[in-house]
């Protein structure tokens, strides 16, 4: 036999082992170790395996997690995929299969740019259906929160006041809700009739105007709710023409018998733009604040047409290809947001973007409260219809372009006419409203960008531009006395205050006393000179 064969086992793992300096108990040739050596090290040997562990930490413990997870998840998706595939294993012949086998191949055609992410190798419809259950996992993940037991506030219900609006009946019928402000019809210098925003009512007028102020130039300041809002009643099939004829009607049932000046602030721009196309005679003048132009007018150029986009969020881009392309899916985000009956910042539901003075004044305590009270009447009945139809207005055919509101006449001259006007410049007569336009606009205002004001002075040469630096959308308009003040005396001039009825009564009675007595004495000379005679 050789030397290997009759090795016991001892001296096999003598050989094993014999670079560690350890020697074995029993083996030949090696003396018994101690017990206080075998103590110490066995003690060596569970230190090193203790900070091992200890050195594996969290992360390694993470890592391990995640991996389970991701073939748990992977199984399942297999799982669900072989499920589906027998469940419809003897659809694929009938009827309702081939309609979802070409439904499901157009649908798929149509993402197939997204498979350009995938390995080649990979089925894009498993590895899709697998993503999308790892999606709904991490949703359903974050759902329930990282732990933190901490209670949040969240919003506050919308209150809404009970009815208590004025309301007139249009020739068809409907009701108009009106709020006045100022001095009396009466005492009326001037009248003003303000049109609201969308997400707005007749609580809004000129936000923070002093009645005071009114009172001092003599002015009437009449709001009203747009069909379908506040207190108003709908208007289905409602367009701008529809819109300047209850303006129309709103004056004559009001007692403003005159001209009366047009207030257009932001997206109610569009109905003050209207009563200048359709009822010029009865328009004094326009006040026009940011007004909103159609982004999708006519006469505007690419250029123009491209920085308006540029200056609006992605969200508010999105809302209006909505309300152009897809409006019945409109009511669907408004039941989400301001119709939830929740109170909101304006910044989410309007999709806006502010500059720092438009950032402070929303963070005030005036306008928050006037936010509140002034949406809350807005969304008084709880019905989408009225706001969507609001928004297609915005972005649909007007009916009009502005450039259709000032305007050249055109006059049928023969041909010598033409030569003759090639040589002897005439001075053209323009159509149209003809009363002056005062348009203010905020150069840091990021809701109706300041090209879209250059636009409308482009189309509409007789309007004169206010340019105010560092103001906003809101920072202007809104909750500003000196701001207010130089509206006012911009389209008035010096304040005159109210006119007084009775003073003016006196003065055509003393006016009339005086005709009488002049006619009497001419009467009295004229017979004695006959006499005379």
């Amino acid at each position: 036999m050789s030397a290997a064969a009759t090795m016991t086992w001892h001296e096999e793992l003598a050989t094993l082992v014999s670079d560690t300096g350890v020697p074995l108990p029993g083996a030949e040739g090696a003396a018994p170790a101690p017990a206080a050596n075998v103590a110490a090290v066995g003690a060596v040997w569970l230190g090193e395996e203790e900070e091992r562990r200890t050195e594996e930490g969290w992360a390694q413990q993470a890592r391990g997690f995640a991996e389970s997870t991701a073939e748990m998840l992977l199984e399942l998706g297999r799982g669900l995929w072989d499920v589906a595939g027998q469940c419809l294993a003897g659809a694929e012949d009938s009827e309702l299969g081939r309609s979802l086998r070409r439904r499901v191949a157009a649908t798929g055609k149509r993402l197939s740019f997204m498979n350009e992410y995938l390995p080649e190798e990979r089925d894009p419809v498993r590895c899709w259906l697998v993503v999308a259950a790892v999606a709904f996992v991490t949703l359903l993940v974050l759902g329930v929160g990282s732990g933190d037991e901490t209670p949040i506030e969240g919003p506050k219900k919308l209150y809404i006041s009970p009815p208590s609006a004025n309301r007139i009946q249009l020739p068809d019928g409907r009701h108009l809700a009106y709020e006045e402000q100022g001095v009396s019809a009466d005492r009326a210098r001037f009248s003003l009739i303000a049109p609201h925003s969308f997400l707005s009512s007749r609580l809004a007028g000129i936000p923070g105007i002093s009645g005071s102020l009114l009172e001092e130039f003599g002015a009437r300041l009449v709001t009203y709710d747009l069909p379908g809002f506040g207190e108003s009643d709908p208007h289905p099939g409602r367009n701008l023409n529809s819109s300047a004829l209850d303006m129309l009607h709103l004056a004559d049932a009001l007692g403003i018998p005159d001209k009366f000046w047009v207030v257009g602030y932001s997206g109610g721009g569009i109905h003050a733009w209207s009563a200048l196309r359709y009822i010029p005679d009865r328009v004094a003048g326009a006040a026009m604040f940011a007004p909103m132009a159609n982004p999708y007018d006519s006469k505007m150029t690419k250029e123009e047409r491209r920085k308006t986009w540029d200056s609006w969020s992605t969200k508010r881009k999105l809302m209006h290809i909505l309300a152009r392309r897809f409006p019945s899916l409109l009511p669907l985000i408004y039941y989400r947001s301001f119709l939830s009956g929740k109170q909101g910042e304006p910044e989410s539901w309007l999709s806006l973007s502010l500059g720092k003075k438009d950032k402070t004044l929303l963070e005030g305590p005036k306008f928050k409260a006037f936010w509140e009270k002034n949406v809350a009447e807005s969304v008084r009945q709880g019905d989408a219809q009225p706001f969507v139809e609001e928004a297609v207005l915005q972005v649909s055919d007007w009916g009009f372009s502005l450039s259709d509101i000032q305007m050249q006449k055109k006059e049928d001259r023969g041909f010598f006419e033409f030569i003759k006007s090639l040589f002897n410049q005439v001075e053209q007569e323009w159509v149209g409203f003809l009363g002056p336009i005062h348009i203010w606009q905020g150069m840091d205002d990021r809701v109706v960008s300041p090209s879209v004001t250059e636009f409308v002075r482009r189309v509409v040469p007789g309007a004169t531009v206010h340019k105010l630096l560092d103001e906003g959308h809101f920072s202007y308009f809104c909750f500003c006395d000196e701001c207010h003040r130089q509206i006012f005396s911009t389209l008035f001039g010096i304040p005159q205050g109210p006119i007084n009825p009775v003073s003016e009564s006196s003065e055509v009675a003393s006016e009339l006393t005086e005709e009488t007595t002049v006619a009497d004495n001419v009467t009295e000379q004229e017979q004695g000179n006959s006499s005379l005679a």
